[in-house]
């Protein structure tokens, strides 16, 4: 073995604790232009670099994560059926206007995790392949994947982004950020009829008032350890940013074997996440009586969301729908 060989192979055991020289985690979660962190406002260009923008015939429908040069991780629900029309931005900051710093890819495949249940949204999780590598900029660069072993104690920081509907309901035209804490399953699970499993993480404010919406379905909650780990991926909620009713996020941690299974050449780089001190969730008892839950969805009852008057959900995926887009396109043509 080459001398360069033994030294890489060292040095990622010691510092990286990664699978090998090939491997993303010597790149992976770093964001130089990231200098601050905020919540709820346009983010700045460079701030969440592997940050993308999935688009199909109708412009943009759901966020991504660049995880190595040729791979986007998403939620599965996001993909259904035929990917040759769908691109992948990345880069990207603004939804209107020019982004100096953007390339785009095509979608060469996708792979989507075969127990993916769309009653449950269990196992929303996907895999995009890019028809090409993509080079790694200050703009656009890979994140780390939480490590099967790693862990989220209720509370821990994390920090969500993309370009869903903001609190009027509107689709910013700038990528948003927004940090929200992590809610324990046990907790989440008392708003959410016990169908929160064990690939799934909650996150959301006790007050409300920040959280992911449509649109931003696949797209990364991340939190810092040294780098940038990626924890969920945006998967569905009852409601958007109602005082304790947390977004439901696909759970990264529990996908290393599967992820891995696939991605043989450059593996994304995975590290361990752990939270410090006593998991407050482990011994949390619902309330005996909940008040707040609002009522399932009629095709009456107008909430503000994008399905009011139009649907009867019990929950719904943070993702755009066409065909939402066509009928509002509709709508305005007949109204003019």
């Amino acid at each position: 073995m080459a001398l360069f060989q033994v030294l890489c192979g060292l040095t990622l055991m010691i510092v990286f604790s990664s699978k090998g020289c090939h491997s993303q985690r010597a790149v992976c979660g770093q964001a130089s232009l990231n200098t601050r962190i905020v919540g709820g406002q346009d983010a700045p260009p460079g701030s969440w670099p592997w940050q993308a923008s999935i688009h199909g015939s109708f412009g943009h429908f759901c966020g991504g994560s660049l995880i190595n040069n040729q791979w986007v991780l998403t939620a599965a629900h996001c993909i259904l059926g035929d990917v040759n029309s769908t691109v992948v931005y990345l880069g990207r900051q603004t939804q209107e206007g020019p982004n100096p710093n953007e390339v785009y890819r095509r979608v060469e495949r996708a792979v989507c995790h075969p127990h993916y249940d769309d009653s449950s949204l269990d196992n929303d999780i996907c895999l995009l392949e890019l028809e090409s590598p993509v080079n790694f900029t200050d703009y656009i660069s890979p994140v780390c994947l939480a490590a099967s072993n790693s862990s989220f104690h209720n509370g821990t920081e994390s920090w969500v982004t993309g370009w869903g509907l903001n609190g009027t309901n509107d689709r910013p035209e700038m990528l948003q950020e927004v940090n929200v804490p992590i809610v324990g399953n046990r907790q989440c699970n008392c708003y959410y009829d016990s169908s929160i499993t064990e690939n799934m993480i909650c996150a959301g404010l006790k007050e409300g008032g920040k959280d992911s919406c449509q649109g931003d379905s696949g797209g990364p909650m991340v939190s810092k350890w040294d780098v940038w780990i990626q924890s969920g991926v945006v998967s569905f909620g009852r409601g958007c940013a109602l005082p304790e009713l947390p977004g439901v996020y696909a759970r990264v941690s529990q996908y290393e074997g599967w992820i891995s299974s696939h991605i043989t050449t450059d593996p994304p780089g995975f590290v361990t996440f752990r939270s410090d001190g006593i998991n407050s969730d482990a011994g949390y008892v619902c309330p005996t009586t909940i008040t707040h839950l609002p009522p399932l969805r009629t095709t009456t009852e107008d909430d503000g969301s994008i399905f009011a008057g139009g649907a009867s959900v019990m929950r719904f995926t943070h993702a755009f729908s066409p065909l939402l887009l066509v009928l509002s396109v509709y709508i305005m043509v007949s109204d003019a």
